[in-house]
């Protein structure tokens, strides 16, 4: 395991803690990884890919 530390905004933080205060999540480190897992399972490079040539086509010819 690698130790990171990082600063969030308080508003994001607030939030972290009511979820684990429900019994989402046992932790700050167990919220975190979980958001830093979800996001990276949702930037997989083929799927960003995809997004960016969806924005180019767009660009150049204007569809929606």
């Amino acid at each position: 395991m690698k130790t990171i530390q990082t600063e969030v905004p308080e508003q994001l933080y607030n939030k972290a803690m009511v979820l684990i205060g429900e019994g989402w999540f046992r932790d700050e480190k167990d919220i975190f990884s979980e958001a830093i897992r979800h996001f990276l399972d949702s930037h997989r490079p083929g799927l960003m890919e995809k997004f960016i040539l969806d924005d180019v086509e767009w660009g150049l010819h204007g569809h929606d």
